[in-house]
């Protein structure tokens, strides 16, 4: 569920109307929904307690959406960060997440981020291989700190909308083999500045299969109770998120109460306490991109191009990933639907979001809403072709509130230092 619907004719994220917001912040511009986190984080908690998890760590992935405002708003509800850099690690903190609540994974940390995370004091650290793990023992023999540690294992399972977002399989980047991690995790609870406290797993992300999850959650658990019966502490079992969303007008995904039932059949007498990493499932359709037709440009072949103020630099998905985003008109004519390429304005042919769509009829002006773009849309967002930033708004009932500005050209260019020969 979320809370864009039209009324009265007009597409409304909760009791704001979007055009109003067009008007006032101008376009392209992202808009969140407070109640649509609040829902989505809220029925994925209730999911895992009815199934008898006992409370759980939902650690939201902050990659997926990083704005302080969103983060904000779930920490308040008890929510956690999988933070995967020291910048995510901070803006957790600004957020207000607790240091014991939050996670720090990624394969490539360096040392002044392992030192950071131990001086912050995070939950753990997920290791994702053993030059990771060394280096992590020699950061913390430097800072008298001994470094709490999970083992983030890569199951060797396929998984993913997407081959860029499967993660699980043994050709991935990320994690270390069983093998490892039994060696490694018996090597590091003989090393006085590590405290193995766990193991890890991420298979991928937009799963709409939960047989996958379930493989993965099954050979974690025998992991775990290998661990066990060769008298290693073990006490925590992280999960990773993936699980998929209900993009509009695609097949609808397994419920937070499915996969919850997947989790507690898996993990069922294992005696540790668990941990999920959600981004998709919990923000994709608590934001939209608002965009404006520049024009619509028919070639007398026939091809019909939506041209919109919104790019790739803006909503980078369908052109990396393919991915469909539903694309709404905010405030809809009657009439027969036509096909439509909408592209935007980069200097790309990739600047392509959808081909021969059927879409509703539009002139310049228009508004246009991308669906489901909370997840891995604007902390994507890049100033390529140097557009600025695109902003982002947060509602909350009848009141919204400009939680990123756009940056005038002049903010852009101020960043820029020439060099002192020029």
């Amino acid at each position: 569920m979320n809370h864009f619907e039209l009324r009265d004719g007009e597409l409304h994220c909760e009791d704001v109307p979007l055009a109003a917001i067009a008007e006032a912040v101008g376009t392209p511009v992202y808009v969140y929904s407070t109640a649509t986190f609040e829902r989505h984080y809220t029925v994925l908690r209730e999911a895992l307690v009815a199934e008898g998890v006992r409370d759980p760590l939902i650690a939201f992935a902050v990659k997926a959406n990083s704005n302080l405002a969103v983060l904000r708003t779930l920490a308040k509800l008890g929510a956690g960060a999988d933070t995967v850099s020291e910048g995510e690690i901070r803006r957790a903190l600004a957020a207000g997440v607790p240091p014991e609540r939050i996670v720090f994974s990624g394969v490539g940390k360096t040392r002044a981020e392992i030192a950071f995370a131990l001086e912050t004091g995070v939950s753990e650290i997920n290791v994702e291989s053993e030059p990771e793990m060394l280096a992590i023992a020699q950061v913390a023999q430097g800072l008298g700190k001994r470094a709490t540690i999970a083992f983030r294992v890569n199951p060797d399972v396929a998984a993913g909308g997407h081959a860029k977002i499967a993660t699980g399989k043994s050709e991935n980047k990320f994690g270390v083999s069983f093998a490892e991690a039994e060696r490694l995790y018996a090597q590091a609870s003989n090393n006085a500045w590590l405290n193995p406290v766990g193991v890890a797993c991420h298979i991928g992300s937009q799963i709409t299969d939960l047989a996958p999850m379930a493989e993965a959650f099954e050979k974690m658990a025998g992991l775990v109770g290998r661990l066990k019966a060769e008298g290693l502490s073990v006490e925590r079992l992280d999960l990773g998120g993936g699980l998929g969303v209900p993009y509009f007008n695609q097949p609808e995904p397994p419920s937070p109460a499915d996969y919850a039932k997947v989790v507690a059949k898996a993990t069922r007498g294992l005696d540790v306490t668990l941990a999920f990493e959600p981004g998709r499932v919990i923000a994709a359709n608590a934001g939209v991109l608002l965009a404006q037709v520049v024009h619509v440009h028919e070639r007398p072949e026939g091809r019909r191009f939506l041209v919109l103020d919104a790019a790739m630099n803006d909503l980078l998905r369908p052109a990396m990933y393919d991915a469909y985003h539903d694309i709404r008109a905010v405030c809809p004519r009657e009439g027969e639907a036509k096909p439509y390429d909408v592209v935007g304005p980069v200097c790309e042919t990739g600047d392509t979001f959808t081909r021969d769509r059927a879409l509703p009829e539009f002139e310049s002006g228009d508004l246009v809403a991308f669906m489901s773009a909370g997840a891995y849309g604007a902390s994507m967002a890049s100033e390529y072709n140097s557009r600025p930033l695109v902003p982002e708004v947060m509602v909350k009932g009848a009141d919204y509130a400009v939680v990123r500005p756009r940056p005038t050209y002049d903010e852009m260019l101020a960043r820029e230092t020439p060099a002192p020969w020029l």
